[in-house]
């Protein structure tokens, strides 16, 4: 059948040619559709119960999306008219923000005070060139002592302050808004400094996190993408030596780019940043099968086979094994379908489209393409295989050993896979050259975090917040967390009631303490609303019908794990001191430390139900359960000697490592199916024992497995390169685990094979 396929394909190479390139540009025109989404939403399925609680508490209060400008002047003092004066004019011109909702600074903060019997509610610096030394000293003071504004909007040495612009995004927005307005924000902070040459400034925020994620992949596309095709077609030139074939190469792996992104867009599928490495991973495996199909071309036309005979006999020997190990990637890939993380679905489907795309280009177009151009090769021996030839006299020869010897090897590595803890800190998913992770650092040392956890604290009565056993509990709530290790702030309702009561009493500190009576509570509460200018409302704090208050805990960069920790520990707070007002956090920063989890649950299923499929393919297509059980060890064993070994080195697991095991495996699984297609081959149809069908696999498939490992290492390794650390670590581990891949599949498979099959045949 392959034969009679093969010469099918020599006589209808024109117009093979001609209808790929057809159909190229035809899959390829739906890259018009495509879209990039820019929201840290796009990493959550829409059922995500984290989702879904923080999405309940947006539409209770007011959205927390935010921009963050963060001003360090460099004599390290905020508190003078130039820098206040700076602060002042910032403050105003982020009202002409797009989509801008609320600013607030250490200038416009409201600040209450009692003359005789009036509560005077103004900004605490209401004209910075007008401030004596006097004005100054007095507006620090107040500033570094108010619990709603140190570790917030100033820091509590006075040398850091903020201005925050709270943002409403439309919900279903075109994803031109963030661009948008991480433009103005920079536009700004231009003009600040321009103004202020001694001013630092530092632009943090949700949505300069949002923005970071599209510009951090255009990068690593226009860099990455160009270094990996070099990197391939010098590793193909070397080790091919043939003209031709890198061409037909190369445009095998562009035309299969074109098309797998072009039918993204057709489909819909939004470009985020994990499936934005899409072109860098089909780029990596469409080289494989080209690989196989050349090398065993170039192999017969150097034994003297004519060019079109040398092709027929190479798909004759190829055809199977390109599709089976083409089936298991794809199997693999798709296997990422259950994932939890939306983005990783996408990945999975674009490179398994790729992959597919790749095998029909590989056994279709490229032939036809290497059939119609001239193909020179010098007669004789390639000294590769001769190399390989050797290497398998060696392996035959020491079987033994390096079967016992490469098993210790396993297991000991398999053995450090419980070191590794499942962690995650999304502002570490970008390294130390995005402008955001550094603005971030700078803020969460300096004055607040980006890690936050939000609370709705209710009684379910209308107008119960003014309870004042409700409003006591929240005080101990926020105070019990003010203890916690790594928390910088809490932002509570009951700071604000405290300094009312206070300035009710003619500023009595003695009175700054929580109202006595509901009455007393209710009527400074609307006192206190009725005082504030628009925008600067308690829309943020307290739900429509006064029934429930947010809390906002804001805390240091901390880990998943810490995290979930100070969550748990809450919630045990709670339900034994004030069960009636339990509520569970929410927040960006808790979806984050959730999604870990949940995505290596998920794809354990995938992982799981992926091996099953591609062992019962491999048992039903090498027509023997005993090789297909053989064939469980090579495939299996790299994953976990990677994740032992990153045990070793690393030990910390993210979200980018929690798919690795399943997009490897179909990988992994290539090496194993042509090393396997080839020992039965020559076992079958050569009748040779299992030390000479070890040497004919060798033979005749060691360079290019040799040549695809290579490959793939550099493409991972490329990868590994990104900005974005999700694709940077998936990158480096799947490196690794390809590298192991080979080793087994060349030290521990054939002395394997040799002591499972050693019947003669």
């Amino acid at each position: 059948m392959a034969k009679s396929y093969a010469e099918w394909l020599v006589r209808w190479r024109y117009v093979i040619i001609l209808a790929t390139l057809v159909l190229v540009a035809a899959a390829a025109s739906g890259a018009r559709f495509i879209t990039f989404k820019t929201d840290y939403r796009v990493f959550f399925s829409d059922d995500n119960p984290q989702l879904l609680a923080f999405e309940q508490l947006q539409n209770t209060y007011t959205k927390t999306d935010n921009v963050m400008f963060v001003l360090a002047p460099g004599d390290k003092t905020v508190f003078k008219p130039g820098t206040l004066a700076a602060v002042a004019k910032l403050t105003t011109a982020s009202w002409q923000m797009p989509y801008s909702l609320r600013v607030d600074s250490v200038t416009n903060y409201q600040h209450t005070e009692a003359i005789e019997d009036d509560l005077i509610v103004a900004d605490l610096v209401p004209d910075p060139a007008q401030l004596g030394e006097a004005d100054l000293q007095r507006i620090e003071k107040i500033a570094v002592n108010e619990p709603l504004l140190v570790n917030r909007l100033i820091s509590h040495n006075g040398q850091v302050t903020a201005v925050n612009v709270t943002i409403q995004l439309p919900d279903d927005g075109s994803g031109k808004e963030v661009p948008e307005i991480t433009a103005f924000a920079r536009n700004l902070v231009k003009e600040v400094q321009a103004e202020n040459p001694d001013l630092d400034v530092y632009l943090t925020g949700m949505v300069i996190m949002n923005n970071s994620f599209p510009e951090v992949s255009i990068h690593d596309q226009k860099t990455l993408v160009p270094i990996m095709l070099a990197v391939v077609l010098l590793t193909l030139v070397l080790l091919l030596r043939s003209v031709t074939s890198t061409l037909g190469t190369f445009l095998v792996i562009i035309f299969t780019i074109l098309s797998a992104m072009g039918l993204a867009g057709w489909l819909g599928i939004a470009v985020t940043p994990p499936s934005a490495s899409s072109p860098t991973v089909i780029l990596t495996l469409a080289v494989a099968d080209c690989v196989h199909v050349l090398v065993t071309f170039l192999h017969a036309m150097r034994r003297g086979a004519d060019k079109t005979s040398a092709m027929v006999e190479s798909i004759r020997i190829n055809l199977q094994p390109i599709f089976l190990t083409s089936l298991t990637t794809v199997i693999g890939f798709l296997s990422m379908n259950f994932s939890d993380v939306p983005p990783f679905r996408d990945l999975g489907n674009i490179v398994a489209m790729g992959v597919t795309i790749a095998f029909i280009m590989s056994v279709t177009f490229l032939p036809a393409f290497v059939l119609l151009l001239p193909v020179r090769v010098k007669p004789g021996t390639d000294r590769n295989t001769r190399f390989v030839d050797r290497f398998a006299d060696f392996v035959v020869a020491r079987r033994t050993p390096l079967f016992w010897g490469m098993g210790i090897v396993v297991l000991t590595l398999v053995s450090f896979v419980p070191k590794n803890e499942l962690n995650d800190e999304f502002v570490k998913y970008f390294d130390e050259s995005v402008a955001f992770r550094v603005a971030t650092e700078f803020a969460t040392e300096n004055l607040t975090g980006l890690y936050t956890i939000d609370y709705s604290l209710g009684n379910g009565e209308n107008g119960g917040i003014n309870e004042p056993e409700f409003l006591q509990d929240v005080e101990r709530f926020a105070n019990w967390y003010r203890q916690q290790p790594g928390v910088l702030h809490v932002n509570t309702l009951t700071d604000i009631m405290k300094r009312l009561n206070k300035n009710m009493h003619g500023d009595d500190e003695a009175w700054y303490r929580l109202p006595d009576s509901r009455e007393l509570s209710a009527q400074y509460l609307l006192l206190y609303e009725m005082s504030l200018p628009y925008g600067l409302d308690l829309n943020n704090q307290i739900d429509i019908g006064k029934s429930a208050t947010r809390l906002t805990v804001t805390m240091e960069s901390v880990s998943s794990n810490e995290l979930l920790e100070t969550e748990n520990l809450a919630q045990a707070w709670l339900h034994e001191n004030a069960p009636y007002m339990k509520s569970s956090g929410a927040s960006p920063s808790m979806m984050f430390a959730y999604i870990g989890q949940r995505n290596i649950r998920s794809m354990l299923t995938g992982t799981s139900i992926a091996l099953v499929l591609i062992s019962l393919i491999l048992i039903f297509a090498l027509r023997s359960v005993k090789i297909g059980l053989i064939s469980l060890v090579p495939n299996l064993a790299p994953a976990a000697m990677g994740f032992g070994l990153w045990g070793l080195l690393y030990g910390q697991v993210g979200l980018g490592l929690s798919i690795v095991a399943g997009l490897t495996l179909g990988i992994v699984v290539d090496d194993t199916v042509h090393f396997l297609s080839k020992y039965l081959r020559a076992r079958r149809e050569q009748g040779l024992s299992s030390q000479d069908a070890v040497r004919y696999a060798f033979h005749t498939v060691g360079i290019a497995l040799l040549v695809t490992t290579l490959v793939l290492i550099a493409g991972f390794m490329v990868l590994h390169q990104s900005a974005f650390k999700l694709n940077s670590d998936m990158g480096l581990l799947t490196a690794i685990t390809i590298g192991l891949a080979l080793i087994a599949d060349f030290i521990f498979l054939p002395p394997l094979l040799m002591k499972a099959d050693n019947k003669a045949r």
